[in-house]
């Protein structure tokens, strides 16, 4: 039931809408400190992006976000700081990951196109090296040995990196979650608004077109019961002679009209 629930999951994450707010390959570009930092101290940021994830809540802390076998059975709940102290430390590729499967269930993001083909390459690298060392060791050949190595050190390097600029691509996201920059948050306090005072005859045209060039800006009809608005209706309105002199004519409307 568990691995099919994951699968499942793992599934529905496909669907996802929403994209990061920055790629893998433009982190370097938006925060090149936190990404050096990621880089050269990899666990101590895994352990606070973790913590900030819960919204530096640990007694929601289990072990790999939920998203692995072990997840639940570790005593999290008696000290939940030292359990994720040990997932960073001895599970740091867990540890990234399970972040990043928590923030995406949070708000819905899918990886793009470019994402999962660097995270491809680099898991791809890995087994490559890996089969290397193996026919080296069977095999026996210094050649292949040396090929073995070249290949292991170049898939480190690889993972190092693309570790580095995940972790920068969930610290941007919470940036962008915790309101730092970009849009506000739908609850975020109103803009200040203008409102009529007392001594105004009408309230203010605000949010409203300004009049076109040339015509007069009338007030708005006062209710029942209230004084007509200062200077409204202007002076000599209606004009003298108005209405003219035998209208209607005599005989309408005819007899019999009903409205």
């Amino acid at each position: 039931m568990g691995s099919q629930a994951h699968l499942d999951k793992m599934q529905l994450r496909q669907n996802y809408r929403n994209l990061w707010h920055t790629d893998l390959m433009r982190t370097i570009q938006n925060d090149p400190p936190y990404c050096c930092l990621s880089l050269w101290c990899g666990p101590c940021v895994s352990y606070m992006l973790r913590k900030r994830a819960l919204y530096n809540d640990m007694s929601r802390y289990v072990c790999c976000a939920g998203y692995m076998p072990c997840s639940g059975r570790c005593g999290e709940s008696r000290c939940p700081e030292f359990c994720l102290a040990t997932e960073v430390l001895l599970c740091f590729g867990n540890s990234v990951a399970s972040t990043r499967f928590l923030l995406q269930d949070e708000f819905n993001i899918q990886t793009t196109q470019c994402d999962n083909c660097i995270i491809g390459f680099m898991f791809c690298l890995q087994q490559i090296a890996c089969i290397f060392s193996l026919v080296a060791m069977i095999v026996g050949s210094e050649e292949l040995s040396e090929a073995s190595q070249i290949l292991s050190c170049l898939s480190d390097m690889v993972y190092c990196s693309v570790c580095a600029c995940m972790q920068t691509q969930h610290k941007i996201e919470m940036d962008k979650r915790d309101g730092k920059f970009g849009p506000q948050p739908a609850m975020a306090v109103p803009a200040a608004q203008q409102m009529s005072r007392i001594d105004q005859p009408y309230p203010p045209t605000v949010g409203y077109p300004p009049p076109a060039y040339g015509q007069p800006q009338y007030p708005p009809p006062q209710p029942a019961g209230y004084p007509p608005a200062p200077g409204y209706p202007p002076a000599g309105y209606p004009p003298a002679g108005y209405p003219p002199s035998g209208y209607p004519p005599a005989g309408y409307p005819p007899a019999g009209y009903q409205r």
